[in-house]
């Protein structure tokens, strides 16, 4: 089974919960806090790993869950760091979050690595509170949560050249005939249903990687028969190779063939037409293959390469030519910068860190950064509530709740806690 495209969810660790301790020795009067810091939760790293070709390892699941870092312990003792989730993925791995539509990561090199999802940092012990004015904190944080994600993992794969075509043209005869693949080959549509890779070399010595994919119909870019299931793994390659069979052996006319593929690669990517492209003019050992290639000439304005994958004839001077258009073509990337998830933190950069509404009679305070703060602070300490409600008010939202028009004893929710407002 070829698997190239899987949806999950991943949820980084959470970090462990700081503790709220004393230390209580004989002889060691007014002792002070003791409480240790949670550790930090797990990250999930998507790593390269050559010796896999699809995703079928992540087809069955749903959800990738990384391990809680360790609470904290008295007497100063940190929880231990959760070590990482590391998920082995093929190489040509795009990993794309589902609710921003941006690229987290795009694993092209051998062995590369990508933070997926950042695991929660560790809350604060009561030790790390002690200040000058306050020496005895009577309380510590929740570790916080770890990042959350929606994303789609899809494997395109990186080829220097793509073999591209209708089905039947003898993409799967050509690529069995330069390198040492061995598609599937027989007298019927869509023998191919995944793409093969195959290494070839020139007559001097260089090597680059073909795809053969499989063959493309009208409407392929909409998702008809293989669609654009496969359509994407044409965006990695450096040069198409556009397979025709001359011969119209099928009934089918070479021009028309030629121009249906550019139609569909056009409405699936424009810059896709912008790749350097070689026409690959098969099957010319075959009656009508002369007299149509002359027609076809007289149309097409593009380089044109007569062979016979069947006999295997002219494929090696094909190979020479490709090997020198490749030699001319530098690596592009595959987004653009806009299409790619920043991990720059812009320290000027301050968006609102909450937004009060109205819901029936409850005033209802949302945004990342207070439910943060109060997803990680312990309300079973008075002084760590206290600390909240400070928290609140230096963040002005005391002032907004007033502005608003909240009065004594309102009713105001955060995620699922409720409590009264007080002037």
């Amino acid at each position: 089974m070829f698997v190239d495209e899987v949806i999950l969810r991943v949820e980084a660790g959470n970090g462990g919960d700081g503790c709220t301790a004393f230390r209580r020795e004989k002889f060691v009067p007014l002792g002070g806090p003791y409480g240790g810091n949670g550790g930090h939760g797990s990250d999930i790293i998507f790593r390269v790993d050559e010796g896999l070709h699809t995703l079928l390892d992540l087809r069955y699941q749903k959800m990738i869950k990384g391990p809680k870092g360790e609470n904290g312990r008295g007497k100063n003792q940190h929880g231990k760091g959760a070590e990482p989730t590391i998920i082995k993925v093929p190489q040509g791995t795009v990993v794309t979050d589902m609710d921003s539509g941006l690229v987290i990561a795009d694993l092209k090199e051998k062995n590369e690595e990508a933070l997926i999802a950042k695991g929660g940092r560790g809350g604060r012990g009561n030790t790390a509170f002690k200040t000058q004015t306050n020496t005895a904190p009577d309380y510590s944080e929740n570790g916080e949560e770890g990042e959350r994600k929606n994303i789609k993992v899809e494997v395109k794969m990186l080829a220097d050249v793509g073999l591209v075509g209708l089905p039947s043209v003898g993409k799967s005869t050509i690529i069995s005939c330069i390198s040492a693949s061995r598609p599937k080959i027989a007298a019927y549509h869509f023998t191919t249903l995944s793409p093969n890779l195959g290494v070839t070399k020139s007559s001097d010595g260089r090597s680059f990687v073909v795809a053969d994919l499989p063959g493309l119909i009208e409407g392929a870019s909409k998702g008809e028969g293989l669609g654009d299931k496969f359509l994407r793994h044409i965006e990695r390659t450096r040069v198409l190779a556009h397979v025709v069979d001359m011969s119209g052996s099928e009934g089918r006319n070479p021009y028309e063939d030629y121009v249906l593929i550019n139609k569909e690669l056009k409405e699936y990517n424009e810059k896709l037409l912008q790749k350097p492209m070689i026409i690959i003019a098969n099957k010319m050992d075959l009656p009508n293959a002369k007299e149509n290639l002359e027609e076809f000439r007289k149309k097409v304005d593009c380089e044109i390469w007569e062979v016979s994958a069947a006999t295997n004839t002219g494929l090696q001077k094909v190979v020479n030519r490709l090997a020198d258009i490749l030699d001319t073509i530098p690596q592009q990337a595959l987004y653009e910068d806009n299409q790619i998830e920043s991990k720059i933190l812009y320290k000027f950069k301050k968006e609102e860190p909450f937004t009060i509404t109205r819901e029936n009679d409850v005033w209802v305070i949302s945004g990342e950064e207070i439910e943060r703060i109060f997803k990680m602070t312990k309300f079973q300490s008075e002084e760590a509530a206290y600390r909240f409600a400070k928290k609140m008010k230096r963040l002005g939202i005391d002032d907004k709740l007033r502005e608003l028009g909240a009065k004594e004893d309102d009713q105001v929710r955060i995620l699922d806690f409720y409590f009264n407002y007080k002037d």
